[in-house]
């Protein structure tokens, strides 16, 4: 079967997953329903699976009524119009022409792309439901992981991870609460390339896939205990992320987003700079020691830890350059976001338009000026021709008169 077949695989690998001295077979001394087995992995895939037509209902059918609560509007855009030739060239060759790509480029073109590249661009009521469904989403897990763990001497002493390591019966909530992390990270995954495009696209993928693999690898190590810790840690400052957005995005609660930009900013450096290196990766890099020697899964396991607290890090920089801003009332938008602000550009636009209005005019009244002058000095260099021939002409016509 297939159970067997896998467990075989593993078991000349159980030194990598397990402690120095533990083999599979010594796991076998739990039972089946409570010690974690590889195997049960594969309930994430298809609860990924229900969580992408379950957010698809929910951005169709709940978000909706949602943005009209908090007053989420759609921005008019103005449309590029109709230009084959820049057509082609903005969905073959690039969206930002320059002057190598493009012959010449002129104003009007470059307005031309800007407004076509503004088309493309996600609104207002698709960023509010991805911000309300990720809200919702870590609102629930991190209430039914407090709930769950509230209680458990783990969650006070971090000594009590390791107590016993590895037979440490896995709980069926401490189960369904790993799964259903899992199969919604791998939903992200799945989502990620029709979802709106940040400047931290990149960090974003190495997160999840970190937060997959670490999920994945603790439990099959069972090392659950420290896992929901470090699980319900982060869903607890990313509530009040995706609240700040959903606020941010409305219209009249500017004071409710600035609060709740603040107190994320104070709960993310401090879970994530603070609690997250010296309780919880002190505990699995200094405290497990306590209970078994090092071997290749916990030197996996704590190297997975230090690439998220190194995002952690570059995050925190993002959070603190915006709170720089908002001190000097200069924050205007999330700094992860990489797309262009549409009413910036329909501003620009606009005075675009005016600057080249103004120039036209310009230009028409200095060719007035010139074309007065000019027709002047015609005027004048006429009449000076006249009178000199006239006065040239004067003496044969008194001669002829004479």
């Amino acid at each position: 079967t297939f159970k067997t077949t896998y467990l075989l695989c593993l078991l000349d690998f159980d030194q990598y997953w397990l402690p120095p001295g533990v083999t599979w077979k010594d796991m076998e001394q739990l039972a089946d329903s409570n010690r974690p087995q590889p195997q049960d992995l594969l309930v994430a895939l298809p609860l990924s699976l229900g969580f992408v037509a379950l957010r698809h209902a929910f951005e169709r059918f709940l978000a909706p009524p949602l943005c009209r609560c908090f007053g989420v509007k759609k921005r008019s855009q103005s449309a590029a119009g109709p230009f084959p030739q820049l057509e082609v060239f903005y969905s073959q060759r690039s969206s930002h022409p320059t002057q190598v790509g493009l012959k010449k480029t002129t104003r009007q073109v470059e307005m031309w792309f800007r407004r076509r590249r503004n088309q493309d661009r996600p609104c207002q009521t698709k960023k509010f439901g991805e911000a309300a469904w990720r809200f919702f989403f870590y609102l629930t897990a991190f209430v039914a992981g407090l709930f769950s763990l509230i209680d458990r001497p783990w969650f006070w002493d971090h000594r009590e991870c390791w107590r016993q390591y590895p037979f440490q019966p896995l709980e069926r909530a401490h189960f369904w609460y790993y799964m259903l992390e899992l199969g919604f990270y791998f939903s992200l995954l799945l989502r990620i390339s029709v979802d709106i495009k940040r400047k931290d696209f990149m960090q974003q993928v190495i997160h999840h896939l970190a937060t997959i693999i670490l999920l994945s690898f603790s439990y099959c190590a069972n090392y659950v205990r420290i896992g929901t810790l470090i699980l319900l840690l982060h869903d607890s400052s990313d509530i009040l992320l995706e609240s700040a957005k959903m606020f941010h995005y409305g219209t009249g609660w500017k004071k409710t987003c600035d609060s709740l930009f603040i107190v994320f900013s104070v709960v993310f450096l401090v879970t994530r700079l603070v609690i997250f290196p010296s309780k919880l990766i002190r505990a699995t890099l200094l405290l497990s020691m306590e209970v078994f020697e090092p071997f290749a899964g916990y030197y996996f396991f704590n190297i997975l830890l230090l690439v998220l607290q190194v995002l952690h890090i570059f995050w925190a920089g993002l959070i603190l350059r915006m709170v720089f801003k908002f001190l000097k009332g200069k924050l205007e938008k999330d700094e992860r976001s990489d797309e262009e602000s549409v009413a910036e550009e329909e501003e620009e636009d606009n005075s675009e338009d005016d600057n080249l209005d103004q120039s036209r005019d310009c230009y028409w009244e200095k060719s007035k000026e010139t074309l007065n002058s000019r027709l002047s000095a015609l005027t004048n260099n006429c009449v000076l021709n006249n009178l000199t021939h006239q006065r040239l002409s004067l003496p044969n016509r008194m001669t002829k008169s004479q």
